[in-house]
């Protein structure tokens, strides 16, 4: 059985939305933090921002370097394509086109921080189109980006999303079917937690169905709430990380700490969860 330690703890920076990227920082270096999952979104970094891919890849290199001098690694970049200006499933083959060039790039960005593991979801497609003609494209538009990711050494990181955010990938089956479809071995799992239990799953029922293509965790309390602040509790959210040593995971504990609640202190939430995490995860 794998054993998971304060050392697999990442922590993803989109709490951090209206801070520096030094804030950010600092603010793992306080708690004692030092895996970085790199939200790709202004203040801190878009591609959308840089007219060249030379002018991106010497901030990225910036960036990275300022994270290497703090003992610190980049192990997952997750480039904003939730709330901005993109789709995998629209009939509009340029909005379509525009998201596929942006994935893209992104692989280069990744492997310029240092990681070859890329975060994307499905997004949600338009409600009042038929969901199958979107799925379908999704799926088009997957394939695309895994046989560029096979060529680059890049892992897709897929995750599903709640029913507010999404109508594609939001179960345990709709997940299955996306891995089955694409049928690319650079398309794998990430489980957000918070996700997986509204839709009354557990995180057993995912190891079934995925095995070793888990490769991330998002974990959180309910609502992506700081440990200890949703409805959880304790027993529960240790016993996600015993179910994970049971299934000798690999990847990281992703403390995705995601409201709007904690903006205006994001410090805080990572503080604090990171302190309710070490009661049952030892330092090394």
């Amino acid at each position: 059985m794998s054993r998971i330690t304060m050392n697999d703890v990442a922590v993803m920076s989109v709490q951090f939305v209206q801070y520096s990227f030094d804030y950010y920082l600092d603010s793992m270096r306080r708690c004692g933090l030092k895996k970085i999952d790199f939200w790709g979104g202004s203040p801190h970094y878009c591609r959308l921002d840089h007219l060249s891919s030379w002018e991106s890849a010497g901030r990225l290199k910036e960036m990275r370097r300022k994270a290497e001098d703090l003992g610190m690694e980049v192990v997952i970049y997750t480039p904003e394509t939730l709330a901005y200006p993109f789709s995998y499933s629209s009939p509009d083959n340029l909005l379509r086109g525009r998201t596929l060039d942006f994935m893209t790039a992104a692989m280069d960005d990744a492997l310029a921080l240092g990681t070859n593991k890329l975060f994307l979801n499905t997004g949600c497609h338009s409600r009042d189109l038929p969901r199958e003609e979107g799925f379908k494209r999704t799926v088009e538009s997957y394939q695309m980006l895994s046989r560029t990711a096979e060529q680059k050494g890049i892992e897709l990181i897929l995750e599903q999303l709640q029913p507010y955010e999404s109508n594609l990938c939001i179960t345990l089956a709709d997940m299955v079917r996306m891995l089955k479809e694409v049928d690319s071995p650079a398309l794998n799992v990430c489980v957000d937690l918070v996700a997986m239990e509204v839709a009354g799953e557990t995180l057993d029922q995912y190891y079934e169905a995925f095995g070793d293509r888990i490769r991330w965790v998002h974990y959180s309390d309910s609502h992506h709430l700081i440990l200890g602040d949703g409805d959880f509790g304790r027993g529960k959210l240790e016993g996600y990380v015993r179910t994970m040593e049971k299934n000798g995971y690999a990847g990281c504990v992703d403390l995705e700490i995601n409201d709007s609640i904690y903006w205006e202190d994001p410090y805080t939430s990572v503080a604090r969860s990171a302190e309710y995490i070490r009661q049952y995860l030892p330092e090394k």
